[in-house]
């Protein structure tokens, strides 16, 4: 039988309430169908935050409804997400926290705890088994294993190294402890183009393990050996003069994302679902410390209980929507396939590509 994912069309133009509205339309027709959530459950909702001065991350408002929903099933929500792997203001869970509640996501506002998984320095983690082509296991943060109902709220981007961002993503490099971020990254080398290198010196200014160099009159040199492949100098360099070395490593990466969303997922397949927002989608991620235009129309909101699926659906909806392949156009000078990602998941048993579409 096909995977069901329920679609509505949203704009932000709609307003807060109305989308809150048809988040928890969305979410009740998934109840229907099986309610995951039982008295007394831990329900974390693994969610991006936003980066200091990122404005396209899902909006609190969003989900507060969906909160409350939860709450007269009984369960207990929270919001959760991982120290990040690149310097900024989400390295460490102080720095998070405010940052989180910068942005509007804090019990006040949204009707639920923050809790940062992986502890105040991403020490708190467990290491769970699997069979994976590059892992045996994978390095999970503690209390998204510790929830009894595990949600999905991804906001679907473009990525600089895996091409798409979406619930693999999320759950994938998003519950993962720092070491988890790094063993992940190991195979991206960065390289700079040198006739675009305006020597600015905001890469090395960015990288966490001090692996760039400035030279004067020749530019961005990078460390390979000291280099552990975060890819901020990527991501903020304001020339574009830095991209990953390959196809070959955004592969690597792409499928060791699938596998630690296999750890994240392992036995609670009956008590997790995942939504997908696309509502200003960047070409970037919500890493990025910036406000970046969406690259097409509002389409709407996905859901389901099939994390292959509905990543899949958001593609099909992007390139409906677009009339090409969007995100593979958008990466196309860096060769870059988000097919990867979701092709692996699928084999892992994550999941089918293949999906029934209910418009509601």
């Amino acid at each position: 039988m096909l995977s069901k994912v329920y679609f509505t069309p949203a704009s932000a133009e709609d307003g807060e309430t109305a989308i809150a509205d048809k988040v928890v339309k969305l979410f009740d027709s998934l109840v229907e169908e099986h309610n995951p959530i039982s008295e007394e459950d831990l329900v974390g909702i693994k969610i991006h935050f936003g980066e200091k001065n990122n404005t396209g991350h899902i909006k609190p408002p969003y989900l507060r409804r969906f909160i409350d929903r939860i709450g007269e099933l009984d369960g207990k929500p929270y919001l959760t997400d991982t120290n990040t792997l690149y310097e900024g203001q989400r390295m460490n869970s102080v720095d998070h926290l405010i940052q989180a509640n910068e942005h509007g996501f804090n019990i006040e506002e949204i009707g639920a705890p923050v809790i940062i998984a992986d502890g105040i320095l991403s020490k708190n983690f467990t290491k769970v088994e699997i069979s994976g082509e590059h892992f045996d296991n994978v390095s999970i943060a503690n209390d998204v294993l510790h929830s009894d109902v595990l949600i999905g709220a991804s906001h679907i981007t473009g990525h600089p190294l895996a091409c798409m961002g979406g619930t693999i993503k999320n759950l994938g490099m998003g519950s993962a402890s720092r070491s988890g971020k790094q063993q992940q990254h190991a195979d991206v080398k960065p390289e700079v183009d040198l006739e675009e290198c305006r020597e600015c010196g905001t890469c090395a200014m960015w990288c966490p393990v001090d692996a760039i160099e400035v030279v004067e009159g020749v530019g961005a040199k990078i460390d390979l050996e000291t280099c552990y492949g975060c890819a901020e100098c990527i991501t903020t360099c304001p020339h574009n003069a830095i991209s990953n070395e390959g196809e070959e490593s955004s592969r690597a990466l792409q499928e060791k994302m699938a596998e630690y969303t296999l750890g994240v997922l392992k036995g609670r397949e009956e008590k997790s679902l995942f939504f997908n927002f696309l509502i200003h989608v960047t070409e970037g991620c919500d890493c990025y410390d910036e406000a970046q235009k969406r690259i097409i129309d509002d389409i709407g909101i996905l859901t389901s209980f099939d994390p292959v699926a509905v990543d899949s659906a958001a593609i099909d909806l992007l390139n409906r929507e677009a009339g090409r392949d969007l995100l593979k156009d958008v990466y196309e000078d860096e060769g870059l396939d988000y097919s990867i990602q979701i092709d692996h998941a699928e084999s892992l048993g994550l999941g089918s590509k293949q999906y029934e579409l209910m418009e509601l």
